[in-house]
């Protein structure tokens, strides 16, 4: 008997359908020499530390730092857990082989991993790698099953970091807990959530902090088209007012006219943080919603795998492609239409094998959707847009700069005409409508060198603004990019080696920084609450919260599923740090009993520590 074991039960089913398993047992389907059986989330964890030791039950900094010499796994205390367990064991130890039909992805090999070692399989298993969940990728993935062996790599990562989340978490939060918390607080240390937090205290603290600026603007109104002076901003008020005051009566003239042609390619396909990005800023989805949402479309088999990091395909797919779009044609009719008449492109923007890993970005399957959700509608039209779009012809553009003069001060204007839209025309019909609209309403009139004329000039008075707060959008881009701005995609593409967390974990750390009340929300925007803001002052540990130095961890966590990083070499390295950490700690005499007074706690100043009943007389101060 061959045992298949899913990610969830829907996928049992879906699987179990394809491989002709029709009987319904108890936890499992039985049929044609088959039996698909199924998981639900993290059957097993690792111990909690008093499963190591009955010293580390106790939160003492004593028994810190908390290393197990040998990390071990159990099933999860939970009634259902434990009965679903059982029957995966019982299947497990008769089976002849074994099938990993879990998530295709690092959590998801860890899932398996874990509940077969805990079952103690003995026969033979391998590995369903696949997309989607149409019976035609459940099929051809059952004709390419590979031995578990070739996914070991990808399993020590996973194992890595669930280790690494384990040390960190459970010793930073002890410590900074015992030595700083007040009245029971627990303050919650984590690798990803921490430097998380701390760029939206810093973005705070940076808006609180801005002191705005005074600047003036010259603009002047010559027919119907607003010019600005080329100087740009005035900081000096006077100046400003001679220049206006120079250019009031004079006559404004055209000095130069020049045209650009140019294309604009589609924006790429989706990878799971752009789709978060594009639902928060059109529908103000969060993150967490919209990895429900494309979740549940690719339980639907109508989009593939979405938990992934890639704006590419794989040149595989690229026959695939006219059937995936005949599929979704009576949905999209006037788009698709004209892409059956022609050869479909294969650009480098949208196809390329070395960009591709383990999976592809985020498209239709082609199966028909049927009974969504309003949600589910809105998500599935974006992608399903986006991926027709890239087989459109490059959108030609103008760009067209006008120069022109008065009483020798000079001013600029330009301004873009869509000569033929391209992919461009995917976006301006339906629900999804682009800004492509007003792209075409900012089309110049046309000038003539050496024209002139009255116009309207006028002095505008300004001041600097504040950094913008963070959204889900901007934050989940700095999560993925390591904190660093970027618009340009291939400079984001780079970035990503360094971000923190992975696509699939970002939308859980945001939701676990609301739950434990150190970010609130106000309309799209996130804001540290005072939990929160405090929990970052105490913390001393640049690793904790800078984003930078946890992105490098996270770049370990790639290399070692790539082969290029023993987790041998990270263990060592993790558990050094952890060792660095709670020494710190220990060391920092804050949250002590006052050596002089012995009725306050010694606290932190900015440049000092002192007694916290300072109020009261007490003179105790030490510098750092």
């Amino acid at each position: 008997m061959i045992v298949c074991i899913a990610e969830k039960p829907s996928v049992a089913r879906d699987i179990a359908d394809v491989l002709g398993a029709r009987t319904r047992k108890e936890g499992y389907i039985e049929g044609n020499g088959y039996q698909v059986t199924w998981v639900f989330g993290h059957l097993c964890g690792l111990y909690e530390p008093h499963e190591y030791t009955a010293t580390w039950k106790q939160w003492t900094l004593s028994s810190l730092p908390m290393i197990p010499e040998r990390f071990s796994i159990k099933v999860m205390d939970d009634a259902g857990v434990q009965k679903q367990f059982n029957i995966i064991k019982e299947l497990v130890t008769n089976a002849d082989e074994v099938i990993n039909c879990g998530d295709a992805g690092q959590e998801g090999e860890l899932i398996q991993r874990w509940v077969l070692q805990k079952a103690q399989c003995k026969c033979p298993v391998k590995r369903l790698w696949i997309s989607s969940l149409t019976t035609e990728a459940i099929k051809e993935g059952f004709a390419k099953l590979k031995g578990q062996d070739e996914y070991k790599l990808l399993y020590e990562a996973g194992l890595m970091r669930a280790i690494g989340d384990w040390l960190l978490g459970m010793n930073a939060t002890r410590a900074y807990t015992l030595r700083y918390a007040q009245r029971q607080q627990i303050l919650s240390i984590g690798r990803v959530q921490t430097p998380t937090l701390a760029l939206i205290v810093k973005r705070q603290q940076e808006i609180e902090q801005f002191k705005p600026e005074p600047y003036w603007e010259i603009k002047t109104l010559y027919r119907n088209t607003t010019f600005s002076a080329s100087q740009g901003r005035f900081s000096n008020e006077e100046e400003a007012k001679s220049y206006a005051a120079k250019i009031q009566e004079a006559p404004f003239y055209i000095t130069s006219v020049e045209e650009k042609k140019g294309t604009e390619n589609a924006p790429r396909l989706f990878d799971l943080t752009s789709l978060q990005v594009e639902c928060n800023k059109r529908f103000a989805y969060s993150a967490d919603d919209t990895l429900k949402i494309i979740q549940s479309l690719y339980e639907k088999r109508v989009t593939t795998y979405p938990r992934v990091d890639t704006t590419y395909l794989s040149d595989d797919i690229y026959p695939k492609v006219p059937t995936i779009l005949k599929g979704i044609q009576s949905l999209y009719p006037h788009l698709i239409e004209p892409l059956n008449k022609v050869k479909l492109p294969k650009s480098k923007k949208v196809f390329d094998n070395k960009k591709v890993t383990d999976h592809h970005a985020i498209i239709p399957t082609g199966e028909l959707p049927k009974a969504l959700s309003e949600q589910e509608r809105k998500v599935f039209d974006l992608v399903a847009r986006r991926f027709i779009a890239n087989f459109y012809p490059e959108a030609k553009i103008a760009t067209t700069t006008v120069l022109g003069t008065a009483a020798d001060v000079p001013f600029k204007t330009s301004g873009k005409q869509i000569l033929s839209p391209g992919w461009k025309t995917v976006f301006m019909t339906g629900p999804t409508d682009n800004d492509d609209k007003e792209e075409e309403e900012k089309t110049l009139p046309l000038f003539v060198v050496s024209e002139s004329g009255p116009h309207e000039p006028s002095l505008l008075a300004k001041q600097t603004t504040p950094p913008k707060p963070y959204t889900e959008a901007t934050l989940l881009r700095a999560m993925e990019t390591a904190g660093k701005f970027a618009e340009n995609e291939d400079l984001r593409d780079a970035l990503k080696e360094n971000g923190i967390g992975r696509p699939s974990t970002r939308a859980a750390i945001i939701e676990t920084l609301f739950k434990r009340n150190y970010i609130r929300k106000e309309k799209k925007n996130l804001y540290a609450t005072d939990t929160g803001i405090d929990l970052i002052a105490t913390i001393t540990s640049d690793l904790l919260k800078s984003v930078e130095l946890t992105g490098i961890w996270e770049r370990k966590l790639r290399e070692i599923e790539k082969g290029k990083y023993t987790a041998i070499d990270f263990l060592g390295e993790l558990k050094q740090m952890v060792r660095d950490l709670v020494l710190q700690v220990k060391s920092d005499k804050s949250g002590a009993q006052c050596p002089i007074c012995r009725k306050g706690k010694v606290i932190r100043g900015k440049t000092a520590y002192g007694c916290s009943r300072w109020k009261e007389g007490c003179n105790y101060r030490e510098p750092f």
